[in-house]
Order: C-alpha cells, then sequence, then structure tokens
C-alpha cells in the first residue's frame, strides 16, 4: 500500500441550492499532508478507484445523511469497466448507490469513449448518478458529453464570463435532463451570474471552504428582486429540491426513530425499494405521536415502519412549483405538510421538496410581479417583457416582438377627457390579452404604448382583434399602429437589440394613415406594410418617438 495512506484525510464542500439556500450535498475532496495523491491516481485506475472507496467511508464516519459527490477520474471509469468495489462499499455502509453521484473528472483526451460509455451505463445500473465534472476549463468533447447523457453538469466559474457558452450549455443540459451546477463560485457576482444562467446548484469558497467537518450553514447571498424570472406556470421544481432522508423499504420503525431523534431537521423519511423508488412516506409527527404513546414502543419498535408511512407523493423532476401544490390540495387536507418526492425518469427519488419552500418563492414572485403592474391596466411593465425577451432568445426560439400605441392620444385627451382616454387604454389591454391569452406576454409600457411578445404564428389573431375591431373614445373615431420585428435565433442578442430593430419602424407605422401594421426581421433590410396606406397627416407626429424601454 502507498505510503501516503497513513496521513491522508478528507474534506468537505458543499453543494448549494441557489434557490434555498440550503446544503444538497457534500463533495468529499482528498487532502493528502504530502506528495500529490491526485497526480498518482490519474496514472494509476486502480489507486484512483480506492481513493473513491476511501472517500465514501469517510463521509460516512460523519454521520452524514447528505447525498454525497465522489471524484473519479474518466481514464479510470474507461480502464475498470466501472467501479464494483465502491458498489459493496456503499452497500456496507448502509447507504444507497442512487445517493451517491460520481462526478467524472477530466482529462479525456485519449480516453476510450466507447469504454468509458460502456463503465458510465454500468454504474447507471447499479444506481450511481452521474456528473461531468470540469465542463469549461476541461477538454470533454460536446459529443461525448451529449452521449455520457449526465444527470448533472458542472460548469467551471470562469465560463460566467462567456454567456453565449453558459446559454448554450443551459439549453444542451434541458434537453438532456441535466441539472446545472457552478463550481468554483469566489464571489456574489459570480453567484449571480449562476443565478442568471439558470444554474440550480453551485459551490465554492463563497459559500463555505473545504472543511474536515461537514458545515451544517453556508452563506448565499440575497437575491435582487426580480434577479430571477420566474416563468408564468411557476418556479420548476428543481429549484426547491432538498435531501431526502431515506431507509430501505425494511427498516424497522425503530430504525426510522432513531434517524428522527439523531436529525431534528429531517421532516420525514422515504422508504425506498432497492432500486431507489420510494414506496412509503413517514412523517415525522405522526410517527413519533404514535411511538409515543403508552405501548408505542413496544408496538411498533421491532415491526416494518411500512405499517406506519402512507403512500409517497411524487411529482417528476421537470415539475412546476404549480403543480406540487396542485398535487398537495388534491390529497388528504391532514398530510398538506408532507415532504413531496420528485422522482427521475426511471421513477427514483432525487430529493423532496417542502411545501413552505414553494409557497414562499411563489408569494415572492407574486409580490415582484405586482410591485411592476401598471396601476392602469394591470399588466406588466417593460422589466417583465425584456426579462421574457432574453429568456426566449436564451432558449433559441424565434419570436415577434409587437410596439402598439393609439393614434393621436393627446386629442383624444384634450377632446373626449382623461377618463375616456383612460378606458381606451384599458379597453385596448383587455383586447390584447384576450388575442393572445396563453400564447404571449403583453405589457403595458406607459401612457398609450404597449408591447406584445408572441410566436409569430400569434400574430393573425392579435391583428384581427385589436386593428380590424372599431374603436372610439367620447364618440370620435379611433385608429392605432402596430409594428413587429421578428427575431430568428442569432439574429439579436439581447432585448436591447430587439428594441433598436423595432425603433424605425415604429415610426414607419406612424407615417401611415388610418389602421396600420409594418412588420421587419431582424438582420434584414426593409419591411412590410401590412396595413395603413400612404403619408399620415402632420398630426402624426404626436407619438413619433422612439419606444421609451
Amino acid at each position: 500500500m502507498h505510503s501516503w495512506t497513513d496521513t491522508l484525510r478528507f474534506a468537505f464542500q458543499p453543494v448549494v441550492n441557489l434557490r434555498t439556500g440550503a446544503v444538497a450535498a457534500l463533495e468529499t475532496l482528498a487532502r493528502p499532508e504530502t506528495g500529490d495523491i491526485l497526480a498518482e491516481a490519474r496514472r494509476d485506475p486502480e489507486l484512483d478507484g480506492h481513493l473513491t472507496v476511501l472517500a465514501l467511508r469517510a463521509a460516512t464516519r460523519k454521520e452524514t445523511l447528505l447525498p454525497l459527490h465522489l471524484n473519479v477520474f474518466a481514464a479510470t471509469l474507461a480502464d475498470l469497466g466501472g467501479l464494483s468495489p465502491l458498489h459493496d462499499a456503499v452497500r456496507a455502509a448502509g447507504r444507497m448507490p442512487w445517493e451517491v453521484t460520481l462526478d467524472v473528472v477530466p482529462p479525456y483526451t485519449h480516453v476510450p469513449q466507447q469504454a468509458l460509455l460502456e463503465a458510465v451505463a454500468a454504474l447507471r445500473e447499479q444506481g450511481f448518478r452521474i456528473s461531468a465534472d470540469g465542463v469549461g476549463d476541461g477538454d470533454v468533447p460536446l459529443r461525448l458529453l451529449t452521449d455520457l447523457a449526465p444527470d448533472l453538469v458542472k460548469l467551471d466559474a470562469p465560463l460566467l464570463a462567456r454567456p453565449a457558452a453558459v446559454r448554450a450549455m443551459r439549453t444542451l443540459c434541458e434537453e438532456l435532463g441535466a441539472l446545472v451546477a457552478v463550481e468554483g463560485v469566489e464571489t456574489e457576482l459570480q453567484c449571480a451570474g449562476a443565478l442568471s444562467a439558470g444554474a440550480q446548484l453551485a459551490q465554492g469558497e463563497l459559500f463555505a471552504p473545504p472543511a474536515r467537518i461537514p458545515v451544517a450553514d453556508v452563506y448565499v447571498p440575497p437575491r435582487s428582486p426580480g434577479a430571477v424570472g420566474v416563468p408564468r406556470s411557476g418556479p420548476s421544481v428543481r429549484e426547491f429540491v432538498r435531501p431526502a432522508a431515506v431507509l430501505p423499504v425494511t427498516a424497522s420503525a425503530g430504525q426510522v426513530r432513531a434517524l428522527l431523534t439523531g436529525s431534528p431537521d429531517v421532516s420525514g423519511v422515504l422508504l425506498a425499494d432497492q432500486a431507489g423508488r420510494p414506496v412509503r412516506s413517514v412523517h415525522r409527527s405522526r410517527f413519533l405521536l404514535s411511538m409515543s404513546g403508552r405501548y408505542g414502543h413496544a408496538l411498533y419498535a421491532d415491526r416494518p415502519a411500512y405499517k406506519l408511512g402512507d403512500a409517497p407523493r411524487t411529482v417528476g423532476v421537470d415539475a412546476t412549483a404549480w403543480e406540487v401544490l396542485d398535487v398537495v390540495a388534491i390529497g388528504c387536507r391532514d398530510r398538506t405538510s408532507d415532504d413531496v418526492a420528485v422522482v427521475d425518469r426511471h421513477g427514483r427519488c432525487v430529493g423532496v421538496v417542502r411545501l413552505a419552500d414553494l409557497v414562499r418563492a411563489l408569494a415572492e414572485s407574486r409580490v415582484e410581479e405586482a410591485a411592476g403592474l401598471n396601476p392602469l391596466t394591470r399588466l406588466p411593465g417593460s422589466d417583465a417583457i425584456t426579462g421574457e425577451v432574453d429568456r426566449w432568445l436564451a432558449d433559441g426560439r424565434t419570436f415577434a416582438l409587437s410596439w402598439l400605441d393609439i393614434d393621436h392620444f393627446k386629442e383624444v385627451n384634450d377632446g373626449a377627457g382623461f377618463a375616456a382616454g383612460d378606458e381606451l387604454i384599458r379597453s385596448v389591454g383587455r383586447a390584447l390579452q384576450r388575442a393572445v391569452s396563453g400564447h404571449a406576454r403583453v405589457g403595458h409600457i406607459g401612457g398609450d404604448d404597449f408591447l406584445v411578445l408572441a410566436e409569430e404564428q400569434a400574430l393573425d389573431p392579435l391583428v384581427a382583434a385589436v386593428l380590424d375591431a372599431p374603436w372610439s373614445a367620447g364618440g370620435r373615431p379611433v385608429t392605432l399602429s402596430l409594428a413587429t420585428i421578428v427575431c430568428a435565433p442569432g439574429s439579436v442578442g439581447d432585448h436591447r437589440q430587439a428594441a433598436a430593430q423595432l425603433a424605425p419602424l415604429k415610426k414607419a407605422a406612424k407615417a401611415l394613415r388610418g389602421a396600420s401594421w409594418v412588420l421587419g426581421r431582424a438582420g434584414l433590410p426593409g419591411h412590410e406594410v401590412r396595413r395603413g396606406s400612404g403619408a399620415a397627416t402632420a398630426q402624426a407626429g404626436y407619438a413619433a418617438a422612439e419606444p421609451g424601454w
């Protein structure tokens, strides 16, 4: 055995959930007092495999219930065809393979790719989760990353300085069904960048440095209001996943009681089968109440805990927070405080979500949204729409961004009165919402100006609803002007560039007589006049300013 084994120690660094601020897992890191053990392990697959087993045992000696991340070189997996000793060590430690994520570490150069893929497939068959580590500074080929289909992709923090690359990686991870983590986060600016990039997890010195004793509390910078956009369908359940306390379905009530009394922060225990699929859910308060009765311990201690549990409530990893609330709402009222198990596509438990986390986040999103609503129409303002534009751009979607306003609105106010003008604005806002319900975002950016973000096929119903309708205020007929810029992937970089290309189209629409519509395509010269004709009168200059968003 190598001389370093007597002095080898391990440190633990938390993997943090950026939404909840909770520790989601622990990564175990080798810390020898002398020598470069990692350089040796890189050259010696047997040594690297042995290190992985030692890292697991070091973590289990700390009696942590958290999921674990263990590092292994890609070449080691390809050379050994998997890690059979690790599977045996996990079972011996009383843990489940799916509680362990193997961080596959570069380099990948000269690693037989087919052998690596076969080894990863064997590990998955045993129940282990797979993470692709070092993406950014490492040498993982993009095709191999796709073939690995990891459960988690760890991006290097310096990659955050290249937003286009991060957006591309996030899109790829969404296609693969993988979570995104950023490692090496050292500053609050990098943390904000990780959140903006859509990362669910992060680790680094900012949250907590590696330590010999696993930390219970970490520092997570407070989020700025509106810093992270919330989709209309609600935030993803991935953002709220906490580690689950899991025991085998064969566990006795006494084992569950020991876990709960030794871990006061655990709100419940899931009983899972050998594949990691939750079978029963044991609620902390109800279970301990049953055990604390006059004969509770005598009756139940040696009996299967299964009999004191309930059918688990489960949602998939792609569910939204609102869908979780639906699961809770249709169940028994006595179980509203139960944790909801989150399962992957194989039905294996990846963690739990707590109702309190969801309610708090949804309430915050509603408060932030309400703060940005226009008081006249109760429609969101420009920040909500521009944020949504950037999200559609990040997702690689083609979209149509339209600006609409009421022609000669100052004359409407002067002639019909501000009350009639306000009612006209509200009516236009309601018509826009009805026309694109469920297919677009409508924003009121001030005065008589509106923004609509929609897919291109939604434009015809929009035009029919607002340009073909007869509008009037105080008995005076009114017309509307509409300008649209269609943006294909790569044609604009962000909402500012989209706004810049929309501005001249607005002027062109205002220069036409009657109800008008001008459409252009980002990156292409000219525009198409779809409604309106001729030059407008000089009075059209009332609303000829560029969009103020």
